[in-house]
């Protein structure tokens, strides 16, 4: 899993790289977007137990749309039931060497 989150972010940081951003103004968004990360994984972890309101309300924290979230939370709904059911070597397979 580590080794996942290591990958995740250096393809966050090699991309904001590239987009010419200097080292100290990477450092300052690498922050940023790792306590938003985590921020995000701390309400996440509650999703099955809370209700479509609540995670309508979740969403529309992160993604700053006030509009209707319904499709979108089933939809997130959805894929974590499917993500369940699956492994998670499917998803990673070629993508993440084990061996690092």
């Amino acid at each position: 899993m580590q080794n996942i989150y290591d990958y995740i972010f250096k393809q966050i940081e090699l991309n904001i790289r590239e987009i010419g951003y200097g080292d100290m103004s990477i450092n300052k968004k690498m922050k940023s977007y790792i306590n938003i990360f985590h921020t995000l994984l701390k309400k996440i972890d509650i999703w099955e137990k809370i209700d479509h309101e609540e995670r309508d309300d979740l969403l529309r924290s992160f993604l700053n749309y006030n509009k209707d979230m319904r499709n979108l939370s089933k939809y997130f709904e959805k894929y974590r039931l499917f993500l369940l059911k699956s492994s998670l070597n499917l998803f990673i397979k070629g993508v993440v060497n084990p061996e690092l």
